[in-house]
């Protein structure tokens, strides 16, 4: 491919979406290709290229909410919260993600894949991450995603040649279930640099479909991250945006870690929310009696998770995964992936105590 290819380029979809709503000539994308994840073992020899974003992000929490306590639904008059059955809702979210149909094993790898490693898996998620940004899908699209793609896995032997096909399909079938505007598996072939046929995709999305017995509608981390971030925040609007978009950064970190997958989903939100608040407040307990309730985690709960989310956080596993950490450096998200990660949590903050609100 000459240099002249090799430049900066405008993907499809993108070109429609800036002609149908934007007046003024933006730069172009580049192209956002995988590569042969089967000979090498690194993003940069993969070819992976960067995309640049320049358009701004629609957030989905509103900014200006209240500090939310113990009652965080009963006080807020929010109906996207469904006050009147809240409880019930999150009471069946917690049942359901313990469900073993809708829970990837957490040593498939080991037991299951001859072919394909956590390495491998880390670096096709980090991909899937700036395929998520370049096409301004929903977090929740990420994240179905990356859970079809283990749940897919844990009962599947693929081969590293395969691996990139089984992670556009689970893209797409998540795209499919999350998101309102439709796409086309010819996307999904132009992401590849049409590694894969349309029909290629096709079929393996039929596969994924059966083997996850049309199951997709499972919690995810970003689905109790929601509640426990309202539950933290308080009155400061400057620290709940950090908060907000600090637990969002870590838990996409958490995505990356083959290791995460033997906790739960809500374990996981909890451990963001425990490690947000420390890294921006040090000095005070991360926890307290609200998210306790809410979460039905106590800090000792936490500890195992918290220390591989901040090993995460201070680039001491996957450091050569650059695609988060380069879309949380942005202004937009308040540069959180900037922030200086703690050395270590003090031992106490794990104690078991009860803290008043």
């Amino acid at each position: 491919m000459s240099d002249q290819e090799n430049c900066l380029r405008i993907t499809r979809l993108a070109a429609k979406k800036r002609a149908a709503e934007e007046t003024l000539q933006r730069g172009p994308n580049k192209r956002v290709v995988l590569g042969e994840i089967q000979n090498v073992l690194t993003p940069q020899n993969l070819g992976l290229e960067k995309v640049e974003k320049k358009t701004k992000l629609k957030r989905n929490v509103k900014t200006g909410q209240k500090s939310l306590n113990s009652d965080v639904e009963e006080k807020s008059d929010d109906p996207q919260l469904c006050v009147a059955y809240a409880s019930e809702i999150y009471e069946y979210l917690h049942r359901m993600e313990k469900e073993s149909n809708r829970r990837p094993s957490s040593d498939y790898i080991e037991k299951v894949q001859k072919d394909v490693t956590a390495t491998m898996r880390g670096i096709l998620v980090d991909w899937l991450v700036e395929v998520a940004e370049e096409y301004k899908l929903q977090s929740d699209t990420l994240y179905l995603g990356v859970s079809y793609i283990d749940r897919f896995l844990s009962s599947n032997v693929v081969t590293r040649q395969r691996l990139q096909l089984v992670g556009v399909s689970a893209m797409l079938i998540a795209w499919k279930y999350e998101e309102i505007k439709p796409t086309h598996v010819e996307d999904f072939c132009y992401i590849t640099d049409n590694t894969y046929t349309r029909e290629e995709i096709v079929k393996m999305e039929s596969n994924m479909l059966r083997t996850l017995k049309f199951e997709m509608g499972n919690p995810t981390t970003k689905t109790f991250l929601r509640r426990f971030t309202r539950i933290s925040q308080g009155d400061n609007e400057s620290y709940n945006l950090q908060l907000e978009f600090l637990g969002c950064y870590l838990a996409e970190l958490s995505l990356l870690d083959y290791g995460c997958l033997k906790f739960l989903p809500s374990l996981v939100a909890a451990s963001v929310i425990f490690l947000s608040q420390f890294t921006l407040q040090p000095k005070q307990h991360p926890w307290n009696s609200a998210l306790q309730q809410y979460s039905k985690y106590k800090p000792s709960d936490l500890k195992e998770c918290v220390h591989i989310l901040l090993e995460l956080q201070s680039s001491k596993r996957g450091s050569k995964l650059v695609a988060i950490k380069e879309k949380y450096k942005q202004h937009k998200f308040k540069c959180v992936a900037t922030l200086s990660p703690p050395s270590q949590v003090p031992e106490f903050f794990f104690k078991d105590i009860k803290i008043e609100v």
